[in-house]
């Protein structure tokens, strides 16, 4: 389970979210930075790092999220960069993603894929995931070149691994 300060941040991004009427976009805009922030540890260092000012570390982040997220999200990812919860960042927003999804009574499946899926590929994962584990789900999906084709579902603990890599390693494997 996530620290409790962990998740006091989320619960409160969730009520700003819920009380803003925007807790879908929000949550959607969070998953998107938090993707960003775990792939880019330059980012992540600069937010975290109590050397640069508080107001050069805010300015950065309005300035990567003008127009491209609401003010809703700019305003709860400046609070808890101010607080300095920068580094806490990705579990917060993960566990701020998780109590929308509870709120929803759905669990979160997080796909890795090489490439964006449509709208139709996102139903019928999220509908072969339900028939799989008998959970509703909400998909958010991670675009990761590395999974070649295919893609990895991760919920909870549980992992499906249909990426064209593992395929690979498995042939590979076969023939030794």
């Amino acid at each position: 389970m996530a620290d409790s300060p962990v998740v006091g941040y989320a619960d409160a991004l969730f009520s700003v979210a819920e009380a803003e009427g925007n807790i879908s976009a929000v949550e959607d805009e969070l998953f998107g930075f938090s993707q960003t922030l775990q792939t880019n540890e330059d980012l992540r260092s600069t937010l975290s790092d109590p050397e640069i000012p508080v107001s050069k570390r805010l300015q950065i982040i309005e300035d990567l999220l003008d127009g491209k997220a609401s003010s809703t999200t700019t305003s709860l990812l400046t609070m808890v960069v101010s607080a300095g919860r920068a580094g806490d960042l990705p579990s917060i927003i993960n566990a701020f993603v998780e109590r929308s999804a509870n709120s929803r009574n759905k669990a979160v499946a997080t796909v890795r894929s090489a490439i964006d899926l449509t709208q139709e590929q996102r139903q019928r994962l999220t509908e072969a995931i339900k028939t799989s584990t008998g959970k509703d789900v909400e998909v958010k999906v991670v675009i990761d070149p590395s999974v070649l084709g295919g893609a990895i579902t991760e919920i909870g603990d549980d992992i499906i691994d249909g990426s064209v890599r593992r395929r690979l390693n498995q042939l590979r494997e076969s023939f030794r």
